[in-house]
């Protein structure tokens, strides 16, 4: 895409190098955004992050990642706080959406948001909530759980599919072997039965996604990858529920998790179903 100018906002293209600043403009919205966040998101589609420019000076960014022909997700819509208001959020926000072309687009949206979002044509499906805290260590080590690099990568990659609204190979080959994470997965009587995701953070560390066939394969999995974030150096985890999995909930209540903050799940058009009932942990709010 070249550049789009709106009066003196330039909005083009941004780089990975770029995307380091806007991971910091998330660290003060207190999105706990990941370490190695931008490496891994890059990799699923380099084209789809933009930057709004004053006079050279960046002041707004959204991405809208394509996942295939018909699907992209977008996310990081922000704008530096002192410029908000003036029209450079929607004007960013107007240039980089015809990335997305003709497809279904998701978002994760904040609640002071979900009425502009509606606006441009984006329907509620369900909310999400983030679940923070401490969950004590396990009395014995995890049944069945082993490092994902162990696991048939076919397998993983399929079961990854099942859950989510379209194929990421690029995405998910760099997310498990992204510096600061780890990546684990439950594997019963031969069969592959959920994996998840730690990654060290700017504050608690965030799991996500975290698969599973049933809510004890979830337990079982959570605990561990609870264990990972304290090896990480953080004994608070962080994970997004999606109200669409009503166990996903009930797990964290029984971890001992709170509830801080919710967004919704809003798409444009029909997505490609997904196993709602294997979803415990959402895998980011900003590529969903």
């Amino acid at each position: 895409m070249a550049s789009v100018s709106s009066g003196s906002l330039s909005v083009s293209p941004a780089t990975v190098q770029d995307w380091e600043l806007v991971l910091s403009w998330a660290a003060d919205e207190g999105w706990n955004p990941g370490h190695s966040d931008a490496r891994a998101f890059f990799a699923q589609d380099p084209d789809g992050f933009f930057l709004g420019r004053l006079d050279g000076e960046p002041v707004s960014a959204i991405s809208v990642v394509t996942y295939d022909d018909a699907y992209a997700f977008l996310g990081f819509y922000l704008v530096r706080p002192e410029l908000r208001g003036l029209g450079h959020g929607l004007a960013t926000w107007r240039a980089a959406l015809a990335h997305a072309g003709g497809r279904s687009v998701g978002l994760d949206g904040v609640p002071a948001q979900q009425d502009n979002y509606r606006r441009s044509g984006f329907a509620t499906a369900y909310r999400t909530a983030r679940y923070v805290g401490e969950v004590p260590a396990p009395d014995r080590p995890a049944a069945g759980v082993v490092p994902a690099e162990r696991v048939d990568p076919a397998a993983l990659a399929a079961y990854d599919n099942a859950c989510h609204h379209a194929d990421r190979p690029r995405f998910l080959a760099a997310w498990l072997a992204a510096p600061g994470h780890r990546a684990l997965a439950r594997v019963t009587d031969g069969r592959l039965t959920g994996y998840g995701v730690v990654r060290a953070a700017q504050d608690e560390a965030r799991i996500g996604p975290l698969f599973a066939d049933t809510p004890g394969d979830a337990a079982v999995l959570l605990d561990a990858l609870a264990a990972e974030a304290r090896a990480l150096g953080s004994a608070r985890i962080a994970v997004d529920m999606p109200e669409s999995n009503p166990a996903a909930a009930r797990l964290a209540e029984e971890r001992g998790l709170l509830p801080t903050f919710e967004t919704a799940r809003m798409y444009t058009g029909p997505v490609r179903p997904v196993a709602r009932e294997r979803v415990f942990g959402v895998t980011t709010l900003e590529l969903g």
